[in-house]
């Protein structure tokens, strides 16, 4: 093992994309309402396989995050909850994937990071730390 490496790990990626619209705040000033095609990109981690030699189902990753992406889906983002409270900018956006899919994630892996692009070139990463 390199120096500075503690122990293996695993990496699985899962994406999606929906689209939908938003008008963020910038500068106290609202931008006109406008739509995108949103991708998602959440990494989690594990250090062992289980049984059938998987980190964990990507099905079960899969069908978490379509949960918590189908309410916006085909909306005005600034219509939903929690962005009809919440500036929805690709930053927020990410944030809120992270939290709500943490919760969900199987126990044998961590949600290491949640990418949101929103425009080819422009995307928002929110990083959990390692001791999450």
């Amino acid at each position: 093992m390199s120096e500075g490496y503690t122990r293996v790990m695993f990496e699985l990626e899962v994406r999606r994309t929906f689209s939908a619209a938003h008008a963020i705040v910038i500068r106290g000033e609202r931008e006109p309402i406008h739509g995108h095609d949103w991708q998602v990109e959440l990494v989690v981690s594990a250090i062992a396989l289980d049984q059938d030699g998987l980190a964990c189902d990507f099905h079960a990753l899969e069908s978490s995050l379509d949960d918590i992406l189908r309410p916006f889906c085909s909306r005005n983002l600034n219509e939903v909850p929690p962005f009809d409270a919440v500036n929805p900018t690709a930053e927020a956006v990410a944030q809120h994937i992270a939290t709500e899919m943490a919760a969900r994630v199987p126990s044998q892996v961590k949600l290491r990071s949640v990418r949101v692009t929103e425009a080819p070139g422009c995307a928002a990463r929110y990083v959990l730390s390692s001791s999450s």
